[in-house]
């Protein structure tokens, strides 16, 4: 029995470092017995580091990987995320725009609220009827109050935070923790065994690193499972066009400017134009598609966006290759973070990849090498799954549009550009509201069918209600609707201003759990 002990993780930034702290905390109790983590990093590569949002489930990542949330706050520039803005969409009005919030429905689970709202649809908005959270973050509120303990809040919370200052923070936690092993060294050469498997790594710096399962986490260069396992890259870019970025970082007019507590995501001529608000300054940036826009105009559009503020500023230009490896895991080499693929940011799904993938890992461990194949098919099954729902997510987005302006726009609602999974439950959700039994069956999906609700509803959608169908519900749904008006009362009332909550965490702290 070859017995899996050495982990070696390729590469650094969010990716390398996330996986580092979920494996060594997950198995913190195996090192006395040999088990290591070594995570091997180049001195010469700079990390890409623009991606700033995150999903609650980061939340309790760091909470089990023993982080505390305070600190984060006051080392990583980071403010909190309740969800995500999108304005002009589906028409491209100005006053066109719906949240995707974090918070689920009132009692979901017990009642699904969207056929009732469906057949009384009043002045509210879908979001506005079933939660509280599009309220909370019209009104500039953080989603807790001082007093409430670390990781837990009033409104369900993820964040927003400076990448660079977050991989840096999350790589002090590792080795001065969880006893991470860092090797600062640039990978000259991958060494294979007879089997098939990486067996030692070589570096310029002269250091040989030998390990039983090596993680590539080297980002777009896929130095290890495209490189030496030659595992190919399957595009998507038929179904997604955005191909390129432009990232600014804008300074705030004034020190006390308010910090929108929401991604806002607002949607441009061939793409779309993201802005989040972290305390020091706002991270904005254009996704587009260079088949229908050139680089100026689309330079231009996030200009116009940023207004006189953008006078003093450099674009930072990033190719977006949308796609993921046709495998993830190939003998005991597993890909995460870039390496694995990449999608277009509109639902900041790379860092909950992330999550979910190093979760995997530390908690289906291989115990040996006879038995890593086994664990490697679940990985890839499950990986598939989730690159294909988030797929189909994003371009639900678009699908949805009625903009008819450019050809970035009739181009997206072409039915060959859709994927067939999602052709199918557009046309269920025609008749029947999304609900939890609509494929979304697996223990952690990414985007549950709350998800696709405020989507579909926030962008105009509507599905007929059958006479009598929601008859049952009437009562359950009618408390529902009752319990989410006193609660959205009582939380506009009671909670703090989103940068007056950030700057008492950070003068004050948190209370730990």
């Amino acid at each position: 029995m070859h017995e899996i002990q050495n982990i070696v993780i390729v590469g650094g930034g969010t990716a390398g470092w996330l996986t580092a702290g979920v494996i060594a905390a997950k198995h913190q109790a195996r090192r006395q017995h040999g088990f290591t983590v070594t995570l091997v990093e180049s001195p010469n590569v700079p990390t890409i580091g623009v991606g700033e949002g995150t999903w609650p489930t980061l939340r309790s990542t760091l909470k089990k990987m023993g982080v505390s949330e305070t600190e984060l706050f006051r080392q990583c520039d980071a403010s909190f995320k309740q969800g995500a803005r999108f304005n002009r969409w589906t028409t491209g009005a100005p006053d066109d725009g719906y949240y995707h919030p974090l918070m689920l429905p009132q009692h979901f689970g017990q009642v699904n609220l969207a056929p009732h709202w469906l057949a009384d649809e009043g002045s509210a908005t879908f979001c506005d009827t079933v939660t509280p959270q599009g309220r909370i973050c019209d009104e500039g509120l953080g989603p807790k109050t001082i007093a409430t303990p670390e990781y837990d809040g009033h409104a369900n919370y993820a964040y927003h935070l400076d990448a660079g200052k977050f991989s840096h923070f999350l790589q002090r936690h590792c080795c001065d923790t969880l006893g991470v092993r860092h090797v600062k060294a640039d990978v000259t050469e991958v060494h294979l065994d007879e089997s098939g498997d990486i067996a030692t790594l070589d570096t310029e710096q002269g250091v040989s690193i030998a390990g039983d399962l090596f993680i590539d986490c080297t980002g777009f260069a896929a130095l290890l499972i495209g490189g030496a396992m030659k595992v190919p890259f399957r595009s998507c870019t038929d179904i997604l066009f955005c191909d390129t970025a432009l990232a600014m970082q804008v300074p705030y007019d004034v020190p006390d400017a308010p910090i929108a507590s929401h991604t806002i995501s607002t949607a441009q001529s061939a793409g779309w134009i993201w802005d989040i608000g972290l305390p020091t300054r706002r991270g904005v940036g254009h996704v587009f598609s260079s088949s229908h826009i050139s680089a100026d105009a689309a330079e231009q559009e996030l200009r116009d966006y940023i207004g006189p503020a953008a006078r003093d500023l450099t674009a930072r230009r990033l190719a977006i290759r949308a796609g993921h490896r046709e495998q993830f895991w190939v003998r005991n080499c597993v890909a995460v973070g870039l390496a694995a693929g990449f999608l277009e940011p509109l639902e900041a799904s790379a860092i909950v990849l992330i999550e979910l993938s190093a979760k995997m890992i530390a908690e289906q461990m291989p115990a040996c090498r006879e038995v890593m194949d086994v664990v490697a098919h679940r990985f890839n099954d499950t990986a598939h799954y989730r690159w294909g729902r988030i797929i189909d997510f994003l371009k639900l987005h678009y699908a949805l549009t009625k903009r008819t302006d450019t050809a970035f726009w009739r181009d997206n609602v072409r039915p060959e550009s859709i994927p067939n999974r999602l052709a199918r439950l557009m046309e269920l959700w025609r008749f029947q509201p999304p609900w939890v039994h609509d494929e979304f069956d697996r223990a952690e999906e990414v985007f549950p069918s709350a998800s696709y609700q405020y989507v579909l509803y926030g962008m105009g959608a509507r599905t007929a209600v059958m006479p009598g169908s929601i008859d049952d519900d009437v009562a359950l749904a009618r408390r529902a609707r009752h319990d989410n008006q006193v609660q959205t009362q009582r939380l506009v009332s009671s909670l703090p201003g989103h940068r007056d909550l950030i700057d008492k965490i950070k003068r004050h702290g948190l209370q730990s759990i």
